[in-house]
């Protein structure tokens, strides 16, 4: 009675530890409602697996136990946590994989103490500490890489189900693994390291590739913050631009004390000096869109230091569906390359900057062409840089463009370098 008792118990850990493991594999969060369900849901398949038991015998309920067991977990996390029918089989997979090591314990100890109740409780006790190790140390882990991407997911999830296949194929439908052959013996290991070494060649490829995508996306960032810290600078530029118009009155001042001295030569110094400044702090209005004013009048003095013709014509309404720092990171990174890429050319006169930007069907249009002195290789329709540290501006522009649902074009015409986009 007590070892009926023992067996009982074991099979009902058994499926608990399975159950629990998959759902957690699969990120259900340890909630009460979550607990009170899935406390409900295992109490449930193991009444239909003591049913089965009775009515057809141990045998036929282990070559079905996929269909009272397995089936049942993966439409559980499927249907009560949403999650992809891939992560749920994965889950369900994994799950079963981690269920062998506390086999092996238990059968380990109920060998050496000859005994069945042995057998059991080592399993018992084994299955407690693996779902402490699990949860500890491993879950974490495994959430991410079935979540991180679909390929992820399938060369982690390859391992477990060619197992779970095998073991059902092997010892349950057939008796292959214990038919003493050799190829039988040998297999296993033969697979196991097979697969070891396919998933860190292709786990490999896939984290770099995850990486080079991360540092893309911190170098897109980046670009983003200096869009908002060079904005800043262009607004205080407009600020001070006008409390020296409002200072007015003390420069006039000045030059009245000035002129009743007779002191001439002095008049004409102080107002170079001040028309300097106001040209150097004074946006020049290009359009009614004061953010656009601000940054193409920064791009116009860097285009006459680099003694670039920049031709602007501008056609646009003091209000676009694209915020200031979009703007700025759109406009600053097209001016940008467009200005390294003519001050290159050794004839000043060919250095040419053509920006038409406009408004058509509250849609923001821009084309921007410049004359270059190499011509630039494309790879997936965006310009790519041989410098390093360069080319995340053209991705940057392409990322605002489609994020407004818009559509732009990098292409070389007539020995222009052109940038199409509307949004």
């Amino acid at each position: 009675m007590i070892e009926t008792a023992i067996a009982f118990l074991r099979y009902f850990i058994a499926l608990l530890f399975g159950v629990t493991v998959a759902v957690s594999s699969a990120g259900m969060a340890r909630t009460r409602r979550n607990d009170l369900a899935l406390g409900c849901f295992t109490v449930i398949l193991f009444i239909l697996q003591i049913v089965c038991l009775r009515i057809w015998g141990m045998d036929m309920t282990i070559k079905i136990y996929p269909l009272l067991s397995h089936l049942p977990v993966a439409i559980f996390i499927v249907v009560y946590l949403k999650r992809p029918w891939l992560i749920s089989l994965t889950s369900m997979f994994v799950s079963f994989l981690c269920c062998q090591p506390s086999r092996w314990i238990g059968t380990v100890i109920g060998v050496a103490f000859d005994s069945a109740s042995m057998d059991h409780v080592g399993y018992i006790t084994a299955a407690f500490l693996m779902y402490y190790f699990l949860q500890k140390y491993a879950m974490k882990s495994v959430r991410h890489l079935m979540e991180r991407s679909v390929k992820s997911c399938l060369l982690f999830g390859a391992m477990p189900a060619f197992y779970y296949l095998f073991d059902y194929f092997a010892t349950v439908y057939t008796d292959f693994m214990y038919s003493g052959a050799r190829a039988a013996v040998q297999f296993m290991p033969f697979v196991t390291s097979t697969f070891y070494f396919v998933f860190v060649l292709l786990y490999y490829a896939e984290t770099q590739k995850q990486a080079s995508i991360q540092r893309e996306r911190d170098m897109l960032d980046t670009q983003f913050r200096q869009a908002q810290t060079e904005f800043s600078s262009l607004r205080q530029m407009q600020q001070n631009a006008a409390s020296y118009r409002h200072d007015m009155r003390h420069h006039f001042a000045l030059l009245q004390g000035l002129a009743s001295k007779g002191h001439i030569e002095g008049i004409k110094e102080y107002l170079r000096t001040a028309q300097s400044d106001m040209d150097a702090i004074t946006p020049i209005r290009f359009c009614e869109n004061e953010t656009v004013n601000l940054i193409l009048s920064a791009f116009a003095a860097k285009a006459k230091q680099s003694a670039i013709l920049l031709t602007i014509d501008a056609k646009l309404p003091d209000s676009l569906a694209f915020s200031d720092t979009e703007l700025c990171s759109l406009l600053s990174n097209a001016l940008e390359n467009a200005i390294h890429a003519s001050e290159n050319i050794p004839d000043r006169n060919k250095r040419i900057i053509r920006l038409r930007v406009y408004s058509k069907n509250n849609k923001l249009c821009i084309d921007i062409r410049n004359s270059y002195q190499t011509e630039p290789v494309f790879h997936q329709g965006l310009p790519v840089s041989k410098e390093q540290g360069h080319g995340f501006g053209t991705k940057s522009m392409a990322h605002i463009v489609e994020k407004h649902g818009g559509v732009f074009q990098f292409s070389i015409k007539d020995g222009w370098f052109i940038f199409q986009a509307t949004a």
